[in-house]
């Protein structure tokens, strides 16, 4: 049995992941933590009234009242990274779906969790077939170096570049080259138009209403064009890459960036 305390339980993330907890019977639900509510049990909480879980609103106070072994955090960078630090103190495993950790963020609680002797686990992407998209782009790039990645998500997501679009421009960027592409003399009409760069990828941000979770890659090359793609639909997509993490991260000790990782 592996006991579990969820970071965030009221988002569109964290109640599928509360859901996802609650059916695996290899997982118990200890507690979960918000910035709301605290003090009150999640049955008192609409919507939530068929769960009898305590609710606390610091990270410290649930460790010390409930047994917990992994952390599943679907808050913010910013408190995501606290949380991370508070779970390491305190000797429980994290398992981190928010985005927008800067590389000296992933350094140094890398080196705390190698120190800890504990697994953890930061998923710009939780989604199995993102993962796959990511890999099979990467062997795609070995033979189509001219590349341009559009991710599209909902209108509430704050970074840009989303994650998953940098990760996969970093997974392949070790397999290509730098290269500038397009015509050595473009100029932009309007600032921003080809997007970000990455080692001369192009990487193009769509917010709109109505969107979840969804990325294309383009390759071009001498009269071919080769386009992967992948769509979420719904958060519960994101749940059975949730389970695999908290189940491998008992076995890990160190933290490891990306669910590519532990796919095989």
């Amino acid at each position: 049995m592996i006991n579990i305390v969820i970071a965030g339980p009221r988002g569109n993330m964290g109640r599928e992941a509360v859901k996802m907890v609650e059916r695996e019977t290899e997982f118990k639900l200890q507690a979960v933590v918000d910035r709301r509510n605290n003090g009150l049990n999640m049955k008192d909480v609409e919507g939530m009234e068929e769960l009898d879980v305590p609710i606390f609103e610091d990270m410290s106070e649930c460790f010390q009242q409930v047994a917990c072994d992994v952390l599943v955090d679907l808050t913010s960078p910013e408190t995501g990274k606290k949380h991370m630090l508070t779970a390491f103190d305190y000797g429980v495993r994290p398992v981190v779906g928010t985005t927008g950790f800067t590389d000296d963020d992933i350094k140094e609680l890398s080196e705390i969790a190698k120190e800890k002797e504990l697994g953890a686990l930061i998923a710009p992407n939780f989604a199995i077939g993102a993962v796959l998209l990511m890999k099979f782009s990467q062997m795609a790039a070995k033979y189509l170096s001219d590349i341009e990645i559009i991710e599209q998500h909902h209108d509430r997501k704050l970074d840009a570049p989303s994650g998953t679009a940098v990760k996969t421009a970093q997974m392949i960027s070790d397999v290509r080259e730098p290269k500038k592409q397009g015509h050595p003399d473009e100029k932009e009409q309007l600032s921003g138009a080809r997007g970000a760069e990455y080692e001369g990828m192009r990487i193009h941000s769509v917010r709109l209403p109505g969107l979840v979770a969804h990325q294309e890659v383009i390759f071009g090359g001498e009269g071919q064009s080769l386009k992967l793609r992948h769509d979420s639909f719904n958060r519960a997509s994101f749940m059975p890459g949730v389970k695999l993490a908290c189940e491998t991260v008992m076995n890990l000790s160190g933290l490891v960036y990306g669910l590519d990782q532990i796919v095989d």
